[in-house]
């Protein structure tokens, strides 16, 4: 094997099990994290040690999916442009008819539009089976923009993308119209657990979800999210079952809730753009197989399905660490103590090694 074939070797662990219900799947598993960062195995085990102490777990609502493509076309001036988008809205089932012929997966489920100045952005929405869609999205609208430019007067090519997709980057659009699977996930954990295992409580929980996650992250400037780290989870999951790692930058885009119900503790973690899939590129190395085969997402479903539960696994697995993080939090000191101690073990077992 030569270095431009090379694979990165990054450290993996299965954590858990979790438990998981709701609209999707029901099943209690185990879930794979590829991190450098090792003590996020231990903080999503301690997540998913409390969702298998609670009858239904974490209960995980598929809220929407669509994957998006946005093109971008010039008019000679707006008045131009805007009829060339009522025209656009006009010719809906023609265009969904269009890309059913391209292909078995895809269906286009939606077309929305901005104008600005004389140019015109067709964001484009697609159903797209078990993949994530980026390319099946993108060879539909190839497709689409061909067509448009030869039957509507006045526009002409600007580019197969024009950003209000939008790909890989944190935007207000994404988090507004969605793109990827968008998931909530809850969890109601009974007082006497959040004690014994998370050693904090309910209230102390909740005051430092709106002082940290929410006016902090207001403070900050932050982009349609208020949450501690759902990126730290979602690239070891990414990692693990052969997601396009970039994706975290929309994916980690979302809000954490926390409530105090008579000292319980109400937890949900709201992700509108978690991109996955379980065909495509990245699925066919064999850790990654082996691991989609291991979380049931590699069985004889209705298509669509396998990506549908992956999703909701990984929901599952970001609101794992995002409690057991916030717990930490709560308490001076634990998060750091943690960090050292964990990371110091790991040095010495791989200098022992």
């Amino acid at each position: 094997m030569t270095d431009a074939h090379a694979i990165a070797g990054v450290p993996m662990r299965w954590v858990g099990p979790l438990r998981v219900s709701g609209n999707v799947a029901v099943t209690e598993t185990q879930v794979p994290l590829a991190t450098y960062e090792s003590p996020l195995w231990p903080s999503v085990g301690r997540g998913a040690k409390v969702s298998m102490l609670v009858e239904k777990g974490i209960v995980a609502t598929l809220v929407d999916e669509r994957m998006t493509r946005s093109v971008l076309v010039e008019a000679v001036d707006a008045q131009t442009a805007l009829r060339a988008a009522r025209t656009i809205d006009e010719r809906t089932e023609e265009l969904r008819d269009l890309v059913r012929g391209s292909s078995r997966f895809a269906r286009l489920i939606g077309v929305r539009h901005e104008i600005n100045a004389n140019l015109l952005f067709v964001r484009f929405e697609f159903a797209t089976g078990d993949a994530s869609g980026h390319n099946m999205a993108t060879l539909a609208s190839d497709i689409l923009l061909k067509h448009l430019l030869e039957t509507v007067p006045g526009i002409s090519y600007g580019s197969i993308s024009g950003n209000y997709c939008t790909d890989k980057k944190a935007t207000a659009v994404n988090g507004i119209l969605g793109r990827g699977k968008n998931v909530v996930t809850e969890l109601l954990v009974p007082r006497a657990v959040v004690t014994d295992v998370l050693h904090t409580t309910a209230a102390r929980i909740v005051e430092l979800n709106i002082r940290k996650n929410l006016l902090g992250t207001l403070l900050a400037g932050g982009i349609r999210s208020a949450n501690a780290h759902f990126a730290n989870m979602l690239l070891g999951f990414y990692l693990a079952t052969g997601q396009d790692a970039a994706n975290i930058v929309e994916g980690s885009q979302g809000v954490t809730m926390a409530e105090d119900r008579d000292g319980d503790l109400y937890f949900a973690c709201t992700l509108p753009n978690l991109i996955v899939g379980t065909v495509g590129n990245g699925k066919g190395l064999g850790f990654v197989e082996t691991n989609l085969t291991r979380l049931g997402c590699r069985e004889d479903r209705p298509a669509g399905d396998n990506a549908r539960r992956l999703a909701v696994i990984a929901a599952a697995t970001v609101l794992c660490g995002e409690l057991s993080l916030l717990a930490a939090q709560t308490n001076p000191g634990e998060l750091m103590r943690a960090h050292v101690q964990l990371e110091r073990d790991n040095t010495t077992a791989k200098v022992g090694a």
